[in-house]
């Protein structure tokens, strides 16, 4: 633990809140966090994750419980191979990346753009379908947290230039008592077999699978810069 704070203060010497105007160090949010209860284990969990995701943002707090609650309902083993699917790009990506060690680079990690704060974590399968915990803000328990709900729904009732401190103590202190779990069962994309062929446009080698009207997708669909020349 002592590493992991004298590394983050190298990296991040004034690691500040989602919202810049409001600094907060890190040694004050250890505080909270002892303060609230929290677990050595758990807090070294946002240490790491704090690093990583390099703001303390609200939802990065959340998205640690998150994960904590899942990897806990698995009864999952450290290291243990899992696989995830994120539903939303906001913060939980990156506690499901630390904690989880599902990844976009080792391809166990599956991001949908839904806008839902849900998490969904499964073990590998030998069939098309896998059991799987599925983690997610649950509205109504989040009418006992006047201030997150008002952060969480957007309400024009948050201030952002008053109720930052506050809401990251109420985060932490509502832990697991703002989420809910369901047992879902989830579909177990196989692996595709393929060969590299090149791009009749750009030229460059890509899988053929990917291939969209006989173009790369970088070329179509994809594509999103212009060569400078």
């Amino acid at each position: 633990m002592i590493c992991c704070q004298i590394l983050i203060k190298e990296r991040h010497p004034s690691l500040i809140m989602q919202f810049p105007s409001h600094p907060r160090t890190f040694t004050e949010l250890r505080e909270s966090m002892e303060a609230y209860a929290i677990t050595p284990a758990l807090q070294d969990q946002f240490t790491r994750c704090i690093s990583f995701h390099t703001i303390t943002a609200p939802g990065l707090f959340i998205g640690v419980f998150m994960v904590d609650y899942a990897l806990e309902l698995l009864q999952a083993q450290q290291g243990e191979k899992l696989y995830a699917v994120a539903e939303t790009y906001k913060c939980i990506p990156d506690p499901v990346q630390i904690i989880a060690g599902c990844t976009f680079g080792n391809h166990r990690l599956q991001v949908l753009p839904i806008g839902k704060f849900a998490i969904t974590i499964n073990r590998p399968a030998e069939k098309s379908i896998a059991r799987a915990v599925r983690v997610y803000v649950d509205i109504k328990k989040l009418k006992n947290f006047r201030i997150i709900n008002a952060w969480y729904t957007h309400s024009p009732g948050f201030d952002s230039s008053d109720m930052v401190y506050p809401l990251i103590d109420q985060i932490l202190v509502a832990g697991r008592d703002i989420l809910s779990y369901q047992w879902v069962n989830v579909r177990v994309p196989h692996k595709e077999s393929w060969k590299s062929v090149p791009c009749p446009y750009c030229g460059e080698m890509v899988p053929d699978v990917t291939l969209e009207n006989g173009h790369c997708r970088g070329c179509s669909s994809m594509s999103y810069f212009t060569v400078v020349s």
